[in-house]
C-alpha cells in the first residue's frame, strides 16, 4: 500500500520544470516501486523503474500516455530506446518474481515475470541452466539473442500460456488455439485482434519463411501457421518480442517441452535478412503487428535491430 502522508508529500512539492521531470514526479508520487533517472546528452529523458505490483503497470502507461514517454522493458541484451522521445525501462521486481509448479510433481509451472532464470533452474527447470543465470523470465521471453527458435520449433520454448496487458488496458490470455483450447477467446478485442493476425499469415511471404533456417521477421507470426511439428500456440508469437507488444504479467512453462538452449542456435542476425534479400518483406509485416497491438505506439519499437 502506499503511505498517504508519502503521497502528500510528494503532491504537494513544486512540479519539475520540464515535462520529463514532471513525469517523474509523478511516477514517484503514483507508483511502489524505485525509479533512477540518467543524464543524456538528448535530454530527452531516459529512466529505469522496478516495479513492485502488478496493478502498477496501467498506471504507469496512463502516465507515458499522458507526458509523451516510451515504455520499454529493462534487462534485455541490447536495451531499446526510443529515438526523439523519453524513455522509460520498466523491470519486475521482487514482489512480482513468484513461481510454482501448478500441480505437485506435475511440469507446468507458473512463472512471474521477475523471477530469474537461475532461480527455475534450482527450483527444478534445469534447461535454463545454460542461459544467464540473473536474466528475468520477462527478458528471457522478449529477448529475440535467447529464444531464437527455429520455424516450426517454438513448442521447444516450453511457453504454454501467457497474460499480456496490452498498451490499451486490455488483457490477453493467449495459449494453443484450436478445437482443444480451453481459453476461448472471450472479448470482442481479443478475438479481432487473432482475426487480424491470422489475415497476416495468409500472405504468400509470410509462409514461404516456414522452411528457412531461421524466422526473418521480429514477431513470430509462424507459431499462428499449422506445422506438423508445432500446433498453433497464440503465447508463442511473444517468443523475442523486445517488450514492443504488451507486458508479460504471468506465464505457464512445460518442463517437458521445454529446450530453452535450441533458441540461441540460429541467432538471427541482420545481416542474414539482408542477404537472403527479405528485410523489405519483413518490417512491414513487423509494422502491422505492432499496430495491431499498440496502435498508439506507447511502447517500444526495436525493428529489425537484434
Amino acid at each position: 500500500m502506499h503511505s498517504p502522508s508519502r503521497r502528500a508529500f510528494l503532491r504537494g512539492r513544486q512540479l519539475a520544470g520540464t515535462s520529463w521531470g514532471q513525469f517523474c514526479q509523478r511516477v514517484q508520487g503514483t507508483v511502489d516501486g524505485k525509479l533512477v533517472t540518467f543524464t543524456v546528452p538528448d535530454g530527452l529523458g531516459l529512466g529505469s523503474l522496478t516495479i513492485e505490483h502488478a496493478a502498477d503497470v496501467p498506471r504507469v502507461l496512463s502516465l507515458c500516455r499522458e507526458h509523451g514517454v516510451v515504455l520499454a522493458l529493462d534487462g534485455l541484451s541490447m536495451p531499446a530506446r526510443a529515438v526523439g522521445r523519453p524513455t522509460l525501462r520498466l523491470r519486475p521486481g521482487r514482489s512480482l518474481a513468484r513461481f510454482k509448479r501448478l500441480e505437485d510433481h506435475g511440469n507446468l509451472w507458473f512463472v512471474q515475470p521477475g523471477c530469474t532464470l537461475g532461480e527455475l533452474a534450482k527450483a527444478g527447470l534445469s534447461a535454463f541452466s545454460a542461459l544467464p543465470a540473473s536474466t528475468t523470465a520477462a527478458a528471457w521471453l522478449a529477448d529475440r539473442t535467447l529464444v531464437d527458435f527455429m520455424p516450426g520449433q517454438t513448442a521447444r520454448s516450453g511457453l504454454a500460456h501467457l497474460q499480456l496487458l496490452l498498451p490499451d488496458g486490455d488483457m490477453l490470455t493467449l495459449g494453443p488455439f484450436g478445437h482443444d483450447d480451453a481459453r476461448p477467446l472471450d472479448t470482442d478485442r481479443s478475438r479481432q485482434l487473432v482475426s487480424s493476425l491470422f489475415r497476416l499469415t495468409a500472405g504468400g511471404s509470410a509462409r514461404g519463411w516456414l522452411p528457412a533456417a531461421f524466422w526473418p521477421l521480429r514477431y513470430r507470426l509462424d507459431a499462428l501457421m499449422a506445422h506438423e511439428q508445432a500446433p498453433i500456440n497464440l503465447a508463442h508469437l511473444l517468443l523475442g518480442h523486445g517488450g514492443d507488444l504488451g507486458w508479460v504479467q504471468w506465464m505457464v512453462i512445460d518442463a517437458d517441452t521445454l529446450d530453452a538452449s535450441a533458441g540461441m542456435k540460429s541467432r538471427y542476425s541482420t545481416d542474414l535478412v539482408d542477404i537472403e534479400g527479405w528485410a523489405d518483406a519483413a518490417n512491414p509485416l513487423d509494422d502491422e503487428i505492432k499496430f495491431l497491438f499498440d496502435p498508439e505506439d506507447l511502447l517500444s519499437h526495436r525493428g529489425q535491430d537484434i
